[in-house]
């Protein structure tokens, strides 16, 4: 090609990236329109910041005018793993396969920036790295590439990687020939749709975010309404159901990247010991994670509902010393594990010494609804 967009491949390629695709700095008219009716009707729960940049997200000229064409990138995070195994074993926590390594947002970044420079050496062009945190529909624009396509549980779905790609894009004032995008291969298949704890799929290709495991124990900042917390599990950090149990991925492949090798630590950490863990000892034992970002309250309030969900009376004694803690968050999910795991005469002596001297309201309001 004249514009080397063959030679963008093969470099890409050689710097680590496992499929490259090339698409237009454009979005069509069906995914601004997707983008509002999901704003609109509330879907996106705390995320603010999808409305705030609603205009940039849902047209990437309003990101960069300039642009022409986008090299779109996906990083392999395959592994050989049974993504649902661990959600039997009710003492442990289940932590997505995204998180349980080094932050990708680190490792994508690095490359991107490498192949950029190349690029820039190369043609002289200008460009722009993003990945992930800027305002970007990146699931529907490597779908206008020849990545993959949008499922109907919404994520990107590989004929070659199957769930499992990092995306990240290079904006650049090349004109180059885009890819032909990839045809919608779910057929009749609704297994994602199925299998998801919260029902979070009103419809085929439509997220309800507020209901979606990863966004309450992400994204969500405040305490988790009642209904939502016996199908958590033992999911204290994302989940990973509706993309595990896609057929198609019977063809990925599990990576063999180094750098994003998998933290043994990370596969089934002990419900007790995390529950244990004051912020210092959680920013240790997460950091270079995404999980880190989250930050210890949160984090523990999803352990705590983990616990609650256990069944296990032994992890008691954790929950109840977390009804000390400084944090109110913190003190109201101990309440509600506590009414999880103990008699209820045990669980009305215990409320009897302890609402009293409560003065958080929400706290409060899990001792008297429990």
């Amino acid at each position: 090609m004249a514009t080397g967009g063959e030679a963008i491949r093969a470099q890409a390629l050689a710097l680590g990236f496992d499929a490259v695709g090339f698409a237009p700095a454009t979005l069509a008219t069906q995914a601004r329109d997707r983008l509002r009716t999901f704003l609109v009707e509330g879907r996106h729960g705390d995320m603010g910041w999808l409305a705030d940049t609603a205009d940039r997200r849902g047209d990437p000229h309003a990101l960069w005018p300039e642009a022409k064409s986008i090299v779109v990138l996906g990083q392999n995070y395959g592994t050989d793993e049974d993504a649902f195994a661990n959600l039997t074993r009710r003492e442990r926590a289940t932590i997505s396969l995204y998180a349980r390594r080094r932050d990708y947002h680190d490792v994508v970044k690095k490359r991107l920036k490498a192949l950029a420079r190349w690029i820039v050496d190369r043609h002289g062009t200008a460009v722009k790295v993003f990945v992930d945190t800027a305002p970007i529909l990146e699931k529907t624009v490597a779908a206008q590439s020849r990545l993959g396509w949008q499922g109907k549980h919404t994520n990107l779905v590989s004929r070659e990687f199957g769930s499992w790609l990092f995306l990240g894009e290079i904006f650049t004032t090349l004109d180059l020939p885009v890819d032909p995008p990839e045809a919608d291969h779910c057929g009749t298949c609704r297994r994602c749709l199925d299998v998801c704890p919260t029902a979070a799929f009103p419809a085929p290709y439509q997220l309800d975010a507020q209901r979606c495991i990863s966004y309450l124990t992400i994204e969500h900042k405040g305490h988790i309404a009642r209904e939502f917390r016996r199908p958590l599990g033992n999911r204290i950090y994302g989940c990973d159901d509706c993309l595990a149990v896609c057929p198609w991925n019977r063809f990925a492949r599990a990576s063999a990247d180094a750098a994003l090798a998998l933290r043994a630590e990370l596969s089934a950490p002990a419900l007790a010991d995390l529950a244990r863990l004051d912020d210092t000892a959680f920013r240790a034992l997460f950091a270079g994670t995404p999980v880190k970002r989250l930050g210890r309250d949160r984090f523990v309030r999803n352990v705590l509902i983990a616990i609650g969900n256990s069944r296990a009376s032994n992890l008691a004694a954790q929950a109840e010393a977390l009804l000390a803690d400084l944090s109110p968050l913190v003190r109201a999910m101990a309440v509600w594990a506590l009414g999880e795991l103990l008699s209820e005469s045990e669980f009305a002596a215990l409320k009897a010494r302890q609402l009293p001297g409560e003065i958080d309201p929400d706290v409060r309001a899990e001792w008297l609804g429990s």
